[in-house]
């Protein structure tokens, strides 16, 4: 015995069910790429990231709050595919099996009185005053300038100039 509108349930149910498939299909994808991806990686703008060990091919990196004294960099742009940065600004790349899973653009998220080792093979990175590896202390940060003018030229050594966010730091001797 069949009921009249059976063929046109079963074709709607069917229906439904090829679109939770690909649904499935495509944000299990999507979830499997981002699987792959360490938690720097996949940080957002905004977001804050501790550089823990600076290395050319292979740093070890965390994202941390941007108040934390080791938030050494803020996130400023992120990109499927390399992007040249902007001056002042850090790439940071990671690759799985060959291939780019994550390029984002960092800026410097210096703390006034805290002290940074600069490499120019791997970036800054936080680091005690009194360590022998430190290149400078950041004497005063200014928020919403972007003007080395504002740095004492009596104390300060050198400066860091971020056009954006407007930011200046100014620089000096870790030892001093």
């Amino acid at each position: 015995m069949k009921f009249a509108g059976t063929r046109t349930l079963t074709r709607l149910v069917l229906a439904l069910v090829a679109v939770a498939v690909a649904v499935l299909a495509v944000s299990g994808c999507s979830m499997l790429k981002d699987a792959s991806k360490s938690d720097t990686a996949k940080a957002k703008v905004g977001d804050c990231i501790n550089v823990i060990e600076g290395s050319v091919t292979n740093s070890k990196t965390a994202p941390i709050a941007c108040s934390d004294q080791k938030a050494v960099y803020v996130v400023a742009g992120v990109y499927d595919k390399k992007t040249e940065c902007k001056e002042e600004q850090t790439s940071y790349e990671e690759t799985v099996n060959g291939g780019t899973t994550a390029f984002l653009c960092l800026s410097p998220n210096f703390k006034q009185g805290a002290c940074y080792n600069e490499s120019a093979s791997t970036g800054y990175k936080f680091v005690d005053c009194t360590a022998p590896e430190a290149s400078f202390k950041v004497l005063k940060r200014i928020d919403g300038a972007a003007d080395e003018f504002q740095c004492d030229t009596a104390t300060a050594i050198g400066f860091r100039v971020i056009p954006d966010p407007k930011t200046t730091f100014c620089l000096g001797n870790p030892k001093g």
